[in-house]
């Protein structure tokens, strides 16, 4: 249950200079350390600030918190801000994809505060055809716009015509061939370039049935468009050929894929290849597997998945691939905001320590992918979007539903009262 939330409270202009017992800066932890920031910026991270950078006369900070943790705010890297996950009911899911263009652009609106209290202070949206993700892009860049989380979107996403992806995406048939879908892409203002170079997983055979929707030499020059015109290729794949393909054509981000190798993993790291693991939907689908209709022999190969994705993940935190956290959030059950943090849970259940996935959540993801701003980091220049908490989030991320105070451009977001238990939910 949600308790009534306190209101927000507008920071003065004046430096806020804060002395934290820990903090994490996207990277790295740090002991005993000042914080110095306004509306706009931080001003200084590290030991006791220089006096012009502090209110004219002032000796001591404004807060000491000894038993606190800050850390950046949260960073989602693969949601569909068109879609709410938090529906469960099939049927009901299904109508609200019939929703006028408008009627889904106000209900995201209506998630955007949750996020942030929630810490989430950016979203690399996945792609959606109704123009949500666009929307948000152009409202977060308006002068206007008030505390929201930054927002890139693809726009639609591009696909094959009949094969999966159509609720998210337009064929690159419309347009006669890869490079022109992408310019399209670019001309109706997406920030970086969807493709969906496979299928998904059929559950019933616990496997990737289908070939890669997109081959390898059509990926190849894919990438090269979007690249050519500054942005980058974010690529849903599951499954070994299509991953094999993402390698080969240099994708900057691979989402979702599940059945990895070892080897290919190895290939991500040696040519910086992002990947963005997203075990949330499928848990969901483990989880919730009587409900959902599923057999026994699917929720055994639901279980089977997840195992060795969690494995793959581990393997990958070793050899030292680039890891990002996205929730696929908008997916059946996984709700926006919560489901991220339910994402990181996993992560860490998966094997990895807490500061690698907060690191995944943070400094990776904003340092990777192609952000306007710099975003998940603490360090002098970066916007004032952090979080601060008493709870010890370093020893385990589940730790990040406990109460935490949010600072996001100016306005502070009082610790929360909410229980954010089960799961996706």
């Amino acid at each position: 249950m949600t308790r009534t939330l306190p209101t927000t409270a507008p920071l003065g202009a004046s430096p806020h200079w804060l002395r934290l017992g820990t903090l994490f800066d996207g990277f790295a932890v740090h002991r005993d350390v000042h914080l110095v920031f306004d509306r706009e910026r931080i001003l200084h991270v590290g030991g006791e600030p220089p006096a012009q950078l502090v209110a004219a006369g002032q000796s001591a900070p404004n807060l000491h918190l000894p038993g606190h943790t800050a850390l950046p705010g949260l960073i989602e890297a693969h949601g569909h801000l068109f879609l709410e996950g938090g529906e469960l009911d099939p049927t009901k899911r299904a109508e609200s994809l019939k929703l006028s263009d408008g009627e889904l652009l106000t209900r995201a609106e209506a998630r955007l505060e949750r996020l942030i209290r929630l810490g989430v202070v950016a979203v690399r949206d996945a792609g959606d055809r109704n123009g949500v993700g666009l929307a948000l892009q152009r409202r977060y860049r308006s002068p206007a716009r008030g505390a929201m989380p930054y927002v890139d979107s693809p726009g639609a996403a591009i696909h094959h015509q009949g094969r999966y992806g159509s609720f998210m995406a337009l064929p690159l048939q419309e347009h006669g061939g890869i490079e022109a879908a992408v310019a399209a892409r670019v001309a109706d203002g997406a920030r970086h370039i969807k493709l969906l170079a496979t299928g998904i997983i059929n559950f019933e055979q616990g496997a990737v049935t289908a070939k890669p929707q997109m081959p390898a030499d059509e990926l190849v020059r894919a990438v090269a468009a979007a690249h050519a015109h500054g942005r980058q290729a974010m690529i849903h794949c599951s499954g070994h050929d299509g991953v094999s393909n993402c390698i080969a054509a240099r994708v900057d981000t691979i989402e979702h894929g599940f059945f990895i190798d070892r080897d290919q993993l190895a290939q991500l790291r040696d040519h910086d290849i992002a990947w963005v693991p997203t075990f949330a939907p499928v848990q969901f689908q483990f989880e919730h597997a009587a409900a959902l209709g599923w057999s026994d022999r699917v929720r055994d190969n639901l279980r089977r998945i997840l195992d060795a994705h969690a494995a793959h993940l581990a393997a990958a935190a070793t050899l030292g691939v680039r890891i990002v956290a996205g929730s696929d959030a908008g997916s059946h059950g996984v709700a926006h905001g919560h489901g991220l943090l339910w994402e990181l849970e996993l992560m860490e259940r998966a094997g990895l320590s807490a500061t690698r996935v907060l690191q995944s959540v943070t400094g990776d993801a904003g340092q990777r992918l192609g952000f306007e701003e710099p975003l998940g980091v603490l360090r002098a220049g970066a916007a004032p979007r952090f979080l601060i908490t008493a709870a010890p989030v370093l020893d385990s991320v589940r730790h990040l539903r406990s109460p935490a105070t949010v600072y996001c451009d100016g306005t502070v977001y009082p610790a929360r009262e909410e229980n954010v238990d089960g799961g996706g939910m």
